[in-house]
Formats: C-alpha cells, sequence, structure tokens
C-alpha cells in the first residue's frame, strides 16, 4: 500500500469511527463492498448492511452481494424498493437517477430509525463528482453520507485498497441500475427492465466482464472494451439469435466501446447547444 493511499485509509477509519453507527447500502459493487468492509472492520456488530431488492437491480447482484456480506461477517438485511411506482421515476427523464436514490435513501432511513442509527452512507467516492448524478443530491437531502468520498478515494484508490484487503470483487467491472439502459424519454417497465436483463446476462454468460446493452426500441446496441470487439464478432450469429428471440429487430455493436454515463451524452450535447 502507498503512504498516500495509507494515509487515505486511516481517514476513512476515522470518519466511521467518528459516526460511530451506520447504515450502509450494499450493491455488490466494488465501491459499497469495500465500505461495507472497512466500516465493519471499524464499527464491529455497529455497522449494518443494506441490500436494496429492485426490479432494476441485475439479476444475480443480490446473491451475490449476500455472499460478500457473509464472507466479511457484517451483519445484513435484504429490503424492497418500489421505485416503478413512482411515475417521476417510470418517465425517466435525466433527473431519473434522484427519484430512484430518494426511494433506497427513504428505505435505508426506516432501516436506520428501527436500528437507532444516526447515520447512513453510501459508495459515493471522488470520481462520482465529474459526471451528471442526480441521486448525489438525494444523498445530501436525506442526509446519506459518503465517508469514500469525504475520505479523497478514487476508483482507482478503492480498487487498490479493496485487493490489499483481499475482497475478491476488487477487479469487478462497474455496473449500474438496469434503467441506466434507457435513453432518457423511454418509459420504463418491469418488462423493459427484464428485457435487458436477460440480454446482458446472456452475453456475461459468454464471457464478456465489461458489458452494457442500451435499448433504444427495436435497436439493441452493445458495449464492450474495445479488446473485445473481435470476440463479439465471433460470436455474432449467436448473439444476433438470442436478441432476436428477446423482441429486437436489429443488434448493433457501439464502435467506441464501453463508456460509463455514455447516456448522459445528449444531455452534454443539449448543454453545448444552449452555451
Amino acid at each position: 500500500m502507498t503512504p498516500e493511499l495509507q494515509a487515505k485509509y486511516e481517514r476513512l477509519q476515522a470518519i466511521l469511527h467518528t459516526m460511530g453507527a451506520v447504515v450502509v447500502g450494499l450493491s455488490g459493487g466494488v465501491d459499497s463492498t469495500l465500505l461495507v468492509k472497512v466500516a465493519h472492520d471499524t464499527l464491529g456488530e455497529r455497522c449494518l448492511a443494506v441490500i436494496g431488492k429492485s426490479e432494476a437491480f441485475p439479476e444475480g447482484e443480490i446473491e451475490q452481494a449476500m455472499q460478500l456480506a457473509r464472507q466479511i461477517g457484517v451483519r445484513v438485511r435484504i429490503v424492497p424498493t418500489h421505485e416503478l411506482q413512482n411515475p417521476l421515476f417510470q418517465v425517466n427523464r435525466p433527473d431519473r437517477c434522484y427519484h430512484c436514490k430518494t426511494e433506497l435513501f427513504s428505505v435505508l432511513r426506516r432501516v436506520a430509525d428501527e436500528e437507532d442509527i444516526a447515520w447512513i452512507a453510501d459508495g459515493s467516492h471522488a470520481d462520482d463528482t465529474g459526471d451528471y448524478r442526480p441521486g448525489m443530491r438525494a444523498a445530501q437531502e436525506q442526509g446519506v453520507r459518503a465517508p469514500l468520498l469525504e475520505a479523497g478515494f478514487t476508483k482507482a484508490d478503492i480498487r487498490a485498497l479493496a485487493k490489499h484487503l483481499e475482497l475478491p470483487i476488487w477487479d469487478k467491472p462497474s455496473f449500474a441500475c438496469l434503467s441506466s439502459r434507457f435513453p432518457y424519454g423511454t418509459v420504463i417497465t418491469r418488462e423493459l427492465l427484464q428485457k435487458v436483463d436477460r440480454a446482458e446476462r446472456y452475453l456475461r454468460q459468454l464471457g464478456f466482464r465489461q458489458v452494457r446493452v442500451r435499448h433504444h426500441d427495436t435497436i439493441l446496441r452493445i458495449e464492450v472494451e474495445s479488446h473485445d470487439f473481435e470476440r463479439v464478432l465471433q460470436h455474432a450469429p449467436d448473439i444476433v439469435a438470442h436478441m432476436k428471440s428477446l423482441g429486437y429487430l436489429y443488434v448493433a455493436l457501439d464502435l467506441e466501446g464501453y463508456r460509463s454515463g455514455k447516456m448522459n451524452d445528449g444531455l452534454r450535447v443539449r448543454s453545448t447547444v444552449r452555451e
């Protein structure tokens, strides 16, 4: 561990120690898993991990999050969330993530109140401030702490510390709520969420680790890292057949490759035009 990372690690431990007790939203990604690990090591039974069970959560992630919680030894609860019951989430405007996170943090707050715990926290970090993330506004309104951000952690720091602490998901590819697969303005339904989940699951079964499918009505746009392009083409007949079985007419490979937050590109273009 570098001296800089050691300093951030100690700062994170100090922040958590000062908080005294915390409810942490656990998604099973490397950010929230690292936060749960350090919080549990620091606070013991005064740390509670809460997994939100949502229809917008990729299938299999809840099971993996539970497995990680058991490995860490932290207390854990699974609670349902109901984003699809909120029309402001379903209509999928650019502030969709705000409504999703408001639902999640409201559920976490209820759990924290039941446990008599003052603080709730999520795995936001320094790199999250560089993109359009309305969910961070929801966190501020709900009084959610971001200890990793407060301690100055970047994504690279998180992966390095997770590896040092021997967390098996230290190099797990980033993933996001399934609702991020749809262009703003596309109404989100349970059926569409299941459709893109099945599409991504098929690609992961073929061995693609960092993958997104983007839904554009009858067109499915596949994002993988550029070094995987050739492998996509090798599997093209099977991929096309599977995606058409899900109801897509056309299957496209994005030649730019995977990039986090790509669905926000349209927002940036509109902002530039207004300027």
